[in-house]
């Protein structure tokens, strides 16, 4: 679920707290979280409901000008109408788990695991270890420039270094990416492994 980079702001103040959406189906769910580029939301509700639902009050509160403009926006694309009621819930927790590289033993243990159950389920094999390498050696260059490196596939490396962000690993920059200090810690103990 993308929002537009003009009503950021409104959202973290809590000014924007509801979104409407033509989806074929949800790609949300109430009592779920959404990572969005200025933090973390709360999903409180997921409804389908009626064109008539959107007001202009409503259009407003969703950060649009008027109805019109919403409905417009919204034509864009078919599916059923919902209305997503949702509440800023802070910063991307990911900011301050990639900021830690102090990593107890256990926690290093499951952060291995994960990462060689990446590499089993990767019709690329083992692609963590290297990827981790490549970045730390070449930092915020193009991912096409490091998946040719690689030999992977441009997209795929792409949604792979969103896995390894998730466990605050990378983080990206305007071009490319970096690892962060518990990326390299991280780094440090899986080349020994």
């Amino acid at each position: 679920m993308l929002f537009r980079e003009k009503i950021m702001e409104a959202i973290r103040k809590g000014q924007v707290k509801i979104a409407y959406r033509r989806w074929k189906r949800p790609t949300v769910k109430a009592g779920g979280t959404l990572l969005i580029a200025i933090g973390q939301l709360h999903i409180d509700a997921v409804d389908e409901v009626p064109l008539t639902d959107i007001t202009e009050q409503t259009a407003k509160a969703s950060g649009f000008p008027s109805r019109s403009a919403l409905i417009t926006e919204l034509d864009k694309r078919p599916g059923i109408l919902y209305r997503i009621r949702f509440h800023y819930l802070g910063d991307d927790p990911r900011i301050a788990l990639r900021e830690n590289d102090e990593v107890e033993d256990k926690e290093m243990e499951l952060i291995l695991k994960k990462l060689r159950g990446l590499d089993e389920r990767s019709p690329f094999g083992a692609w963590t270890k290297r990827t981790l390498g490549i970045i730390a050696r070449r930092p915020e260059e193009r991912a096409g420039d490091l998946a040719e490196a690689l030999q992977i596939d441009k997209e795929w490396l792409k949604t792979s270094i969103r896995k390894l962000k998730n466990l605050g690993l990378t983080e990206s920059r305007d071009i490319g990416y970096r690892l962060s200090p518990r990326g390299e810690r991280v780094l440090e103990v899986w080349k020994r492994h």
